[in-house]
């Protein structure tokens, strides 16, 4: 395994068999964290945390895959470029690495933002994407929205604050609104590690990347989401087989309830939140080796 700080990757956590590189994308420098061997498996994260939410995932999904778990853009160890942050620039960021490595087409689990960017790589290219597991995200057109629950306050709020300068100035003030906001779209059966929250909440101190974090909101609160309502549904568009897991606990799905269409299959997580892949690896693996095994050729 690479040394992390050796490679100029300050404050990076160390996962046995995981190797750490800068891929050199056209205008931005990409951590990627990468284990195995066998078909390629990408695991896209979500705000604000960054590779080390796979760290229950990887160490078995390596035994069977090339499994490459990248930084987006203006999280983790990847650059914070100025910029709006689009997710189709998340999505592109990904396409563009798997031309980077020669990947003709790959897997993909991708959670919140990480799926989100997931689905619109499969609806625009949808060649490169085998099969694809998103972890609770709504798809990108609009669903069955449940307003009058508590939860859509909650969700807005903390989105709406995230966008704007003050809240930018609570992410660099110290780690107390990302922990906040993270224990409070857990489920109620999961104890997070003080560690593993700080390794998410530091990143996000330094100000282009809590700079990135505002823009990643107030871009989708002004432009994307007005777009996706206007541009309504696009299920019939999405031709990669997609396993939606939604946790049980989760807000998002309290609101929005996914519902199976076409080519999206959508379960629920019993007594899970939003962070699947860490209250619930079990599941999460088990998931994957039904919806991947036989086209991984299992």
């Amino acid at each position: 395994m690479s040394a992390p700080e050796e490679n100029g990757f300050e404050n990076l956590p160390e996962l046995p068999g995981v190797t750490h590189r800068r891929v050199q994308l056209r205008e931005l420098r990409m951590h990627v964290a990468e284990a195995g061997e066998g078909p390629p498996l990408v695991l896209l994260h979500g705000w604000p945390q960054h590779w080390w939410s796979h760290r229950h995932l990887i160490p078995q999904l390596a035994t069977r895959y090339r499994v490459l778990a990248p930084d987006l853009r203006g999280l983790g160890w990847s650059d914070a470029p100025p910029g709006d942050y689009a997710k189709s620039t998340f999505a592109d960021d990904v396409l563009e690495l798997l031309d980077h490595e020669g990947i003709e087409q790959a897997f993909v689990i991708g959670h919140d933002w990480g799926g989100y960017a997931a689905f619109l790589l499969a609806l625009e290219h949808p060649q490169r994407v085998r099969r694809m597991i998103a972890l609770d995200i709504p798809p990108p057109w609009p669903g069955r929205p449940r307003p009058r629950q508590v939860a859509l306050p909650l969700l807005v709020s903390y989105q709406v604050l995230l966008a704007t300068p003050l809240g930018r100035r609570m992410l660099m003030s110290g780690p107390g609104l990302v922990r906040a906001i993270i224990r409070l779209a857990t489920g109620p059966l999961y104890q997070w590690n003080e560690q593993d929250l700080e390794l998410y909440a530091q990143r996000l101190r330094e100000p282009a990347r809590a700079q990135a974090s505002s823009a990643i909101y107030r871009t989708f609160l002004t432009r994307e989401l007005p777009a996706s309502l206007r541009r309504g549904d696009r299920s019939a568009e999405l031709s990669v087989p997609t396993l939606l897991l939604m946790g049980q606990n989760s807000g998002i799905d309290r609101i929005l309830t996914p519902q199976s269409s076409g080519m999206l299959e959508v379960r629920r997580v019993a007594g899970a939140g939003h962070f699947l892949a860490e209250e619930a690896p079990a599941e999460v693996l088990a998931a994957a080796a039904e919806w991947f095994g036989d086209a991984a050729g299992g």
